[in-house]
């Protein structure tokens, strides 16, 4: 393994994106973004499609926008292009090419996407409450950053298994981590698309922080809502498993799969693989799934989400996403937590 800021990492990045407007939505919301933050290339053009991961490492967005209208698409690329262009700048400058720098600045990139969407839409009031979720994964040789805010999700695909790394920040999720219902139930549930949290509709944003270590022949799976809501983890490890299809082959037929159940939200997703020398290869004790980066500033410390406290957007017609808050979060969440125990 190389250190950081070394000539070469010895791993590679082969990494490809695509969006769909789904079946029932007029316009597309969802955004998705690839950088090499090395280069500074912001691309799907083969020097980025596949690159060694250098000093400054690689990132990935997957944002899926609500609001209505134009709103939501506004949200969902304000909110990207803002993580990419500070992590450009800040972290581009930085001196110290270390994991703990990298996850800060990834984490303070998405704090500040929350910031400017907010004042986007102060400036903008035909867009008040607009907001987007946003999982935005960094690489840093042999390891994985993963911010979370929302219910887009982070699965790792290792040996043919499929892992969910995110954790979603919806009440289904806080009905789950109680242990009042399945994850089968959750994902069931027509209550599943109520989330806790967005990125701009509140002034504050409590960003899930949390690593993963890369192996030899991983692939690491983004996707918003509208295909993990109709596809499943064991049938996106299946399709991402098979080496023989190249990437946007693989996007494709994720896409169609989930047009094909009836396509009721837009449909993204991004995959990548990992390779190269610097890469160790899959161990029996590697851990994987949702673990927490602990950040040395304990105020930056990720925990899980708490209730979602902000201004209640609109909800239009046409999204069926809805953010909850404050009071009417609680008096949801108590009302879910007392049906799921039989109590109606």
């Amino acid at each position: 393994m190389r250190f950081f800021g070394s000539k070469g990492s010895g791993i590679r990045m082969s990494v490809f994106g695509k969006t769909d407007v789904g079946q029932t939505r007029e316009h597309n919301e969802d955004t998705f973004l690839v950088a090499n933050l090395t280069t500074r290339d912001v691309s799907l053009q083969p020097d980025v499609r596949e690159h060694e991961v250098g000093p400054k490492g690689s990132l990935i967005i997957v944002a899926d926008g609500m609001g209505g209208a134009a709103a939501g698409e506004v949200a969902s690329k304000l909110g990207s292009e803002t993580i990419y262009e500070h992590l450009a700048k800040s972290w581009a400058n930085d001196s110290e090419n270390t994991p703990q720098q990298f996850a800060y600045r990834l984490k303070e990139a998405v704090e500040e996407a929350n910031s400017r969407i907010q004042s986007y839409a102060k400036d903008h009031p035909e867009m008040r409450g607009m907001g987007t979720t946003t999982t935005a994964v960094g690489v840093l040789a042999d390891q994985l950053y993963l911010t979370q805010v929302g219910d887009s999700r982070a699965y790792l695909v290792r040996d043919g298994e499929g892992i969910q790394l995110t954790k979603d920040q919806s009440l289904m999720q806080r009905l789950v981590d109680a242990g009042e219902i399945s994850e089968e139930e959750a994902e069931k549930s027509d209550r599943r698309n109520i989330i806790l949290q967005a990125l701009g509709p509140d002034p504050k944003v409590r960003v899930d922080l949390t690593t993963q270590q890369v192996r030899r022949g991983d692939a690491l799976v983004l996707c918003s809502d509208g295909l993990s809501g109709q596809v499943s983890r064991e049938e996106i490890a299946e399709r991402v498993a098979d080496s023989d299809k190249n990437l946007a082959d693989i996007c494709t037929e994720l896409i169609d799969l989930a047009n094909e159940r009836g396509g009721p939200d837009n449909i993204t997703v991004v995959i990548a693989r990992f390779s190269g020398e610097g890469l160790a290869s899959p161990g029996g004790d590697d851990s994987v799934g949702h673990q927490v980066y602990p950040l040395l500033d304990p105020e930056s410390t990720t925990e899980p989400v708490p209730v979602y406290k902000g201004s209640n957007p609109p909800v239009p017609e046409n999204k069926s996403r809805m953010v909850i808050a404050g009071a009417a979060a609680a008096v949801i969440i108590a009302l879910a937590l007392f049906i799921a125990v039989g109590g109606i």
